[in-house]
């Protein structure tokens, strides 16, 4: 009787699905569904493929991976289809069978399973016209729409792709879609590890998603003893187990070793397929971040909570590690990245003002500068700069005063290169000033402004590469070579190189013993901000730039945390991890350097050989009044290049004259200035009466008659009538 009435039962149907595929949506194919699909979260790999982070991109519902039907469990794939669809393999689309029985069991009331096949409910699943109303069952045109789109789907697709979309896309439950997000939250496992119990749970709740634990387990033992006939099903145990599992989410919102990079590299370019590879290696990340942790306990009880690390590969400027914050069991503003963050500097610009004024030929790496108390007149009052120890060393060379990173010296030196000059350097560096460098003055020179660690870190890179600078890396592996740009002068970059690798003269300050002395050849620079807000340790070996700063993301000062004891041991570890299998040799001195041996008067310091651009060598150094001749090339020492001049209205004009001065050169070497082009003097020194405008004043040799150093200068206010 039930094959001779499915017949009378199914020609409406047949009938009315003629109209109702005029109101279903034309199906995507396999290709299509794949393509479109997109997990909850974005899987963040490193250069080589290993997993760094994962993060919920997607809030609405939790979404894995697409899995390959041969990676989804037997076990699985058995319990599915018992519970969903028997005749999967048998029928094209509709299970008549089904149908029949179900139209059987509604005239005579009486409990059968539905008749939607796997296909008819994965067309459910594609098409929005097709999908079931939440409260509501699927409408009579519903229904026979779905009977239609799924004979089109058999015609289109073949069994197993049918089977494998269904599972990747069925609602499971709560926000839970798909077999890889309901094996990973429930279980904590991929979806080829699910074993019988497993599976079973998993179909029992395709029916009833939210139903209660007992339920579903009780859908789950009648299901287990189909799948294992003549097995014992213990239904207490599976019951205990749903309860046990059902509550569980395995998988966080969000986890892994690189949080900071993953938000910005997932805002500035989501992936298409959820999956985003990092140009960071994955054990340098989780190196950096375990070591980064632990000396930060170490400091606990110095009110230090923060720290931050980024490495660069030095040949493509690559983002190897960034490590943006000490973590939540650490820091209360873990969710600062503290390689983006704008801090003080500290010392850690000395070696672009010492390579400037190198690169100018207004100092060498032996050239001596007085370490003594300083009133510098501003516009704003005195600038008087201290050392960190608050002792000064009297006269100091270049190499000293940078190694030992004392204040005076460097302050005195900017007082040369002038504020602006300086600030033009630092952008050319990469290092992005917000205000111009008269706005910070002579404290520049002591890292008064703001800079990141990535552009500071970016920076000791561009003197790695002999002072070529290039963009750093955002964190995805590069597609093309970088650009490079010769940002400072090679020789001074190699003169400071060679400086910042010397543990001798780093020792008056650091000790023989540093943590900063490495058994391979490196350069490196601390730095401290005022008040201790802020350390810092950046340097660089053969192969890789690191930076570190150690301090609090609430900008409250640390206790008692030097450059040696703050930033400066992750810096070393760090170091030590990159070259523990390859070696660091130092650079080779580029062309237009030569090596002299020098020797200091009143013994200031013990004769060495030192390194000099050619043309500013000099065999003896001394103070004023000792006998030995100077040499060297003659350069303007006053007024500082970029200097802006006003004149005051209410003075005579001449007592506003402007005094320039020179310094260096042998003895009798005839001096020329010249202004704009025009002679206006000779000699080592030159009142001038400034006029308003813009000018470029240069020094001669005035038996040569070539130009050996020049400065631009600015003269605003009214002006004086006089000849020029």
């Amino acid at each position: 009787m039930h094959r001779l009435i499915k017949p009378l039962l199914y020609v409406p149907l047949l009938a009315g699905s003629l109209h109702a595929t005029a109101t279903a949506s034309a199906l995507p194919s396999y290709q299509q569904v794949r393509q479109d699909f997109r997990p909850s979260d974005t899987v963040v790999l490193d250069r080589n493929g290993e997993l760094l982070q994962r993060v919920r991109t997607d809030t609405a519902v939790r979404r894995g991976q697409w899995t390959v039907l041969a990676d989804i469990s037997p076990a699985l794939r058995q319990a599915m289809l018992l519970s969903e669809d028997k005749r999967f393999y048998e029928h094209s689309g509709v299970d008549w069978q089904a149908v029949s029985a179900a139209a059987w069991g509604n005239l005579w009331a009486t409990r059968t399973r539905g008749a939607s096949t796997i296909t008819m409910q994965l067309a459910g699943l594609l098409d929005d016209d097709l999908r079931r109303r939440s409260g509501d069952g699927r409408s009579l045109q519903q229904k026979l729409g779905q009977a239609w789109a799924a004979r089109e789907l058999e015609a289109q697709w073949r069994k197993d792709q049918i089977l494998e979309a269904y599972l990747n896309t069925v609602p499971f439950r709560g926000e839970i879609v798909g077999i890889d997000a309901l094996s990973r939250s429930l279980f904590g496992k991929a979806p080829h590890g699910l074993d019988a119990r497993e599976s079973a749970l998993a179909a029992a709740l395709v029916r009833a998603p939210n139903a209660r634990p007992a339920l579903v387990a009780q859908r789950g033992c009648e299901l287990l003893r189909t799948m294992q006939p003549g097995s014992r099903t213990d239904c207490l145990a599976l019951e205990a187990f749903a309860n046990a599992s059902l509550p569980r989410r395995d998988w966080p919102a969000s986890e892994g070793i690189a949080p900071h990079l993953t938000r910005r590299l997932a805002q500035q370019q989501p992936p298409d397929t959820g999956e985003l590879r990092t140009s960071l290696r994955a054990p340098l990340q989780r190196f950096a971040l375990s070591t980064l942790q632990r000396h930060l306990r170490e400091l606990r009880g110095r009110n230090v909570e923060d720290g931050a690390v980024v490495v660069l590969d030095n040949a493509s400027g690559e983002v190897l590690a960034w490590i943006g914050s000490s973590g939540d069991a650490l820091s209360r503003a873990s969710e600062v990245d503290g390689v983006l963050a704008q801090r003080q500097p500290g010392s850690t610009l000395k070696p672009f003002l010492y390579a400037q004024a190198v690169a100018q030929r207004r100092l060498t790496a032996a050239s001596l500068l007085d370490d003594s108390s300083a009133q510098i007149g501003t516009a704003g009052g005195l600038y008087i700069p201290q050392n960190y120890d608050r002792h000064f060393k009297g006269l100091v060379s270049v190499r000293s005063a940078l190694a030992a990173s004392l204040n005076v010296p460097a302050v005195r030196t900017l007082v040369m290169v002038g504020p602006e000059a300086f600030a033009r350097q630092l952008r050319a560096s990469g290092i992005q000033l917000r205000e111009n460098g008269d706005y910070y003055g002579y404290s520049l020179a002591l890292g008064s402004s703001e800079v990141s660690l990535l552009q500071l870190t970016n920076a000791y890179r561009t003197l790695a590469n002999g002072g070529r600078f290039s963009e750093a890396g955002n964190g995805l592996p590069r597609s093309a070579p970088p650009v490079f740009t010769q940002a400072i002068d090679a020789g001074a970059s190699f003169i400071v190189g060679d400086i910042l690798h010397d543990a001798n003269a780093r020792a008056p300050t650091f000790g023989l013993d540093s943590v900063l002395a490495t058994r391979f050849w490196t350069a490196v620079k601390t730095g401290t901000s005022k008040d201790m807000r802020d350390n810092w340790a950046v340097g660089w070996s053969s192969r890789y730039t690191v930076g570190v700063w150690v301090g609090n993301a609430s900008g409250a000062p640390m206790w008692d945390v030097s450059g040696s004891s703050g930033a400066a041991p992750v810096w070393a570890e760090l170091m030590a991890y990159l070259h523990r299998r390859e070696a660091s040799r130092a650079p080779q001195a580029p062309a237009g350097l030569l090596q002299t041996r020098v020797s200091f008067g009143d013994g200031l310091e013990a004769a060495r050989e030192e390194w000099f651009i050619a043309g500013t060598e000099q065999s003896r150094f001394a103070p004023d009044g000792d006998a030995q001749p100077r040499s060297g090339t003659p350069r303007i020492s006053a007024p500082a290049d970029g200097t802006i001049v006003a004149l005051d209205p209410d003075i005579p004009p001449q007592r506003q004259r402007l005094v320039f001065e020179a310094e260096g050169g042998a003895a009798g070497q005839a001096l020329q200035w010249r202004i704009d082009g025009r002679t206006a003097g000779q000699g080592a020194r030159l009142p001038w009466l400034p006029w308003p405008g813009r000018h470029v004043v240069q020094l001669v040799d005035a038996r040569q008659g070539n130009v050996l150093d020049e400065l631009r200068l600015e003269v605003r206010g009214a002006g004086v009538a006089h000849s020029r």
